[in-house]
């Protein structure tokens, strides 16, 4: 999710399918160093049940998830690639993002929001009924 301009931090949204738990991350921007960084830190943090957490994570076609195939396929985990305008294909995703514009809107830039905010709307959306 990008705010005023592509060239601020972005708030990248993982959603776990089965469960519906969201995970919020802020990058310092939309490149593919950014979100492999955010993999790589995942990947520490998960340590060897990363593969069981995270099987497959279904991406857009932008240029920042280039690497992610690669990436995925050395910790044991595949990517998936959602068609080019074609968002119903990360239903989930595209609805917890409408979810998530209520908090962040976008003429709000990401860089505004602190990490403990960014956490406490994650926990609101986890802790949402669906």
């Amino acid at each position: 999710m990008i705010g005023k301009q592509a060239s601020e931090p972005v708030v990248m949204t993982l959603v776990e399918r089965k469960p519906r738990n969201d995970l919020l991350f802020l990058l310092e921007g939309k490149t593919s160093e950014a979100v492999s960084n955010c993999i790589r830190s995942l990947k520490e943090q998960y340590a060897d049940s990363f593969s069981k957490v995270f099987q497959t994570i279904t991406a857009d076609n932008d240029s920042e998830f280039s690497e992610l195939s690669e990436q995925l396929d050395e910790y044991g985990s595949k990517a998936y690639f959602a068609h080019l305008y074609s968002s119903w294909e990360r239903g989930t995703n595209e609805r917890h993002n409408g979810i998530i514009r209520c908090f962040i809107p976008k003429e709000k830039s990401p860089k505004d929001i602190s990490m403990s905010a960014l956490k406490r709307i994650e926990r609101w959306m986890n802790n949402l009924p669906r």
